[in-house]
């Protein structure tokens, strides 16, 4: 079953609290965008798309969300579009140690397709190989960001370590939005977080409008940069812009 088969029981040391994590669920959307004033904004090459990976936990736990997240992500390119447009990888696993990371594609609608033909399956996580191929990625050309929705961590935690570490330092932050509650997969999560020089903010299927406007925010990041980030806050006023007022 891959990665999913390590050792459960062994306990997962809780990070030193860095700018980055989140210790309570007020401070989330605060601490999220910290992290994305200090990190480094993508370089890429002109007419050159930004790029992200989407990337899903697919196992049954997540089932009453996944609909959700369909209609979320859609929003990541209609923000993009006046930078140059985003292409987005599509990557998820579930059941038996399935797991799949889709073309590159450039359009909501090629996306939609993809996610809405997978369905969720009882399984093991499989965030190890999430990373793996997000290293694999960058190192075939320049990707923006890591974003990761999921629930659970039943891995090793100092594998997960040492690939988030890699990871960084091929400049690709993972932005992790965790649902529900659980304190271990909460630990890991900062953890990755914060070796890679991203952010971690929790999340339940109360709070899609958040959702929808945080994963707009990071695309607009790994499209353009900062400054891109700020006139999107700009244009989008009310909360998103008392929002990305704190990462000037």
């Amino acid at each position: 079953m891959g990665m999913g088969d390590r050792d459960k029981s062994k306990p997962v040391p809780a990070p030193t609290p860095q700018r980055g994590d989140i210790e309570s669920a007020p401070d989330d959307v605060d601490s999220f965008l910290s992290a994305l004033r200090t990190a480094p904004a993508p370089q890429r090459r002109a007419g050159e798309r930004g790029r992200l990976i989407f990337a899903m936990d697919a196992t049954a736990s997540r089932e009453p969300t996944w609909d959700t997240a369909i209609q979320i992500q859609a929003e990541m390119f209609s923000e993009t579009a006046a930078l140059g447009g985003l292409e987005v990888q599509l990557a998820w696993y579930r059941g038996f140690g399935q797991f799949r990371a889709s073309e590159w594609v450039d359009d909501s609608k090629s996306l939609v397709t993809r996610m809405t033909e997978v369905r969720c399956l009882a399984g093991k996580t499989q965030i190890a190989r999430v990373l793996k191929n997000a290293i694999v990625e960058a190192k075939r050309g320049r990707v923006g960001a890591l974003v990761f929705v999921g629930d659970a961590m039943e891995e090793d935690i100092d594998t997960l370590g040492d690939l988030a570490g890699r990871l960084g330092l091929l400049g690709v932050r993972a932005f992790i939005f965790h649902e529900g509650r659980d304190p271990t997969a909460a630990r890991a999560f900062q953890h990755i977080a914060r070796l890679t020089g991203g952010a971690c903010c929790r999340f339940d299927a109360s709070s899609a409008r958040q959702l929808r406007e945080l994963l707009a925010a990071v695309a607009v990041y790994a499209a353009g940069g900062r400054a891109a980030l700020e006139d999107y806050g700009k244009k989008k006023g009310g909360e998103v812009l008392r929002l990305t007022h704190q990462v000037r």
